[in-house]
């Protein structure tokens, strides 16, 4: 049975397109049979004298006008009825879709249960009445934007050869009563029309949430901030009363209803029910039962944990697909894809080049580092080139992740502190962590920073052990350990650090059970921080962290101030490293022996602003 569900779909003669031609067949029918009464009518007016045409009579002008205006009036107001309940969506052709399952890239156990569910939708009658399955009706794409779930669903109607009718959620809302419900049913009514006619249709609805949030959460929402003046208060009534008992109800009846009769069926059954009516029980006429719909139903949203339960069970959405972040394979895939379509230097066709972006981009979805490689195209353009180099690239990155920088005037004292700052950062993380890597080491201000480290696990990793979060924090102590060697007291520029290291040392603490109790405070509905915060014993185990990964800075930084000075004055000449730039300073610094310590300068004015540094 397995082979003969599979077996069509190879051979390319699935129900859906089976249903297709049968259909065409069936209006070249109609069309003959219009076109072969026409001609027979004509005939047998010439063989009798009649007229073709019946002849006009004859009207007052005046007449015509009134009715004319008349029925412009009335085709006004129920114009703008039509419009304002019609549906939103947007039809695409199959031919007018420009991507396929072959462009979907980096998410390949998504696109394999893809590919079963589009097998199954071409061959929904044969695992309907052969196999006796219930087809899949709804596919829930769920993940982070980015991610490739609006370009996956318009593959799947290309693949599957059918219309997809695509519409946002937000094109729903209306501030009318009443109305978003009429566009809801009119969206699912042309679905069906397109289905029946042919053969199939998968409709893609944009950010579902908008319109399905849990009923009892839209109605306290709505109800805890009331809005103020007679037009916001239409639309906050229309909301409670349409969206909680109106709009997700609509929304569930209609994905019940892809079997619904069509229009003939109806007028057919009514009928046979009217005959019915005059004949025994043994002698009645059967009805036309309801034909099953193709139709496959895709919703997208990032926050699926807030839709309404009901829309989750079997029936409605029956398959929940979560879009991650590729891995580094999906990546370096996405890599390849991505620099085929864009000029670029033969030197980015070395693989250890095309290894090293993809691994400098863990976490990144497919968007992200499409743009990354068109942001590189620009800064290529500016320097005069029409390709992209991996200076470019690593240009970009840099941008992406930190941001663009702006030029800030220090004083001298402040451009040494923080250079410090950020090169005891960098010392630690070089001494603690050597499975990180140092990516950007700056002092330029980017954003709300005024310098920064930054750095990644050299490898992709998902899980991190004790040592791990141990280097982290210590890693974050860094700055203020480094200014409190070197100046003798600290500024406000490690707040930030502080507010990272307590963090980390509250997940240790409070819900990986890495310093001796295994309660977890991330089973509580509260903050994990406040929560550890407000419990004596863990507060003091955060204490105990936090003052550990000081002393051991300390400690550290003590003997390889060597370290720290050859990094600061880098800094100082260079104003910012970038990768290797940064281990290479501490490497030679390392082979340099250290000087003997000097005593910190006490009291030294650091600044006389308030700094925040990363």
């Amino acid at each position: 049975m397995a082979d003969d569900l599979v077996s069509p779909i190879r051979d390319g003669a699935h129900d859906i397109a089976l249903d297709r031609e049968r259909m065409r067949r069936r209006r070249v029918y109609r069309f003959a049979a219009l076109i072969i009464a026409v001609e027979a009518y004509v005939i047998a007016c010439a063989f009798l004298g009649w007229s073709v045409l019946p002849s006009l009579p004859h009207v007052d002008p005046f007449l015509v006008v009134i009715t004319v205006f008349f029925f412009v009036m009335i085709l006004m107001v129920v114009g703008t009825q039509m419009i304002s309940s019609r549906s939103p969506h947007v039809t695409y052709r199959p031919e007018q879709v420009d991507v396929g399952l072959e462009d979907v890239i980096g998410i390949d156990p998504v696109k394999e249960d893809v590919r079963r569910s589009i097998d199954l939708f071409q061959t929904h009658r044969r695992f309907a009445d052969q196999m006796g399955g219930t087809p899949r009706r709804g596919l829930l794409f769920e993940g982070l934007p980015g991610t490739g779930k609006t370009m996956t669903a318009k593959a799947m109607a290309a693949e599957a050869g059918v219309p997809f009718l695509f519409v946002s959620a937000t094109s729903f809302q209306s501030m009318y009563y009443g109305a978003t419900a009429k566009k809801i049913r009119a969206y699912f009514k042309a679905l069906r029309k397109a289905a029946r006619t042919e053969g199939g249709a998968i409709g893609f609805i944009e950010e579902i949430d908008a319109i399905a949030l849990r009923r009892g959460g839209m109605q306290s929402a709505s109800v805890a901030s009331p809005m103020t003046g007679f037009h916001r208060g239409l639309v906050t009534n229309a909301v409670v009363s349409e969206g909680t008992g109106g709009v997700v109800n609509e929304l569930l009846v209609q994905m019940q209803s892809f079997d619904e009769p069509t229009g003939g069926d109806k007028f057919f059954n009514g009928l046979v029910s009217r005959i019915n009516l005059f004949l025994p029980a043994h002698k009645q006429l059967k009805q036309r039962r309801p034909g099953q719909a193709p139709i496959l139903l895709i919703a997208a949203t990032n926050r699926a944990d807030s839709l309404d339960p009901a829309l989750l069970r079997p029936g409605r959405f029956d398959r929940h697909l979560t879009f991650a972040t590729p891995d580094a394979l999906g990546r370096r895939e996405l890599v390849d894809h991505f620099l085929a379509r864009r000029s670029h230097d033969a030197e980015l066709d070395d693989t250890v080049l095309r290894d090293r972006v993809a691994a400098a981009t863990n976490g990144w979805t497919p968007v992200m580092i499409e743009h990354l490689l068109d942001e590189a195209l620009v800064n290529a353009l500016r320097r005069g080139s029409l390709t992209m180099s991996f200076a470019d690239i690593e240009h970009a990155r840099i941008t992406e992740m930190v941001g663009i920088g702006q030029p800030v005037r220090y004083t001298a004292a402040e451009q040494e502190l923080i250079a410090t700052h950020e090169a005891g950062h960098a010392t630690v993380a070089w001494l603690v962590a050597p499975n990180r890597n140092l990516e950007v080491l700056t002092i330029v201000r980017r954003g709300e920073a005024l310098g920064l480290l930054a750095h990644d696990d050299c490898e992709e990793v998902w899980t991190h052990s004790q040592y791990d979060l141990q280097a982290l924090v210590q890693i974050a102590m860094g700055g203020w350990v480094a200014e409190e060697l070197f100046f003798g007291q600290t500024s406000t520029g490690p707040a930030s650090d502080l507010a990272a290291a307590t963090r980390t040392a509250a997940q240790m603490v409070g819900a990986a059970g890495m310093t001796g109790s295994l309660i977890s405070f991330a089973a509580t509905p509260h903050d994990l921080v406040s929560a550890v915060l407000s419990d004596t014993a863990a507060r003091e185990q955060l204490e105990t962290v936090l003052d550990d990964a000081r002393s051991h800075v300390r400690r550290l930084l003590s003997r390889n101030r060597h370290l720290v000075e050859a990094l600061r004055d880098a800094l100082l000449e260079r104003y910012e490293l970038i990768g290797t730039e940064i281990t290479d300073v501490l490497e030679a610094a390392a082979q340099t022996p250290a000087p003997a310590p000097s005593t910190p300068p006490h009291g030294t004015n650091l600044s006389k602003k308030s700094l925040r540094i990363a």
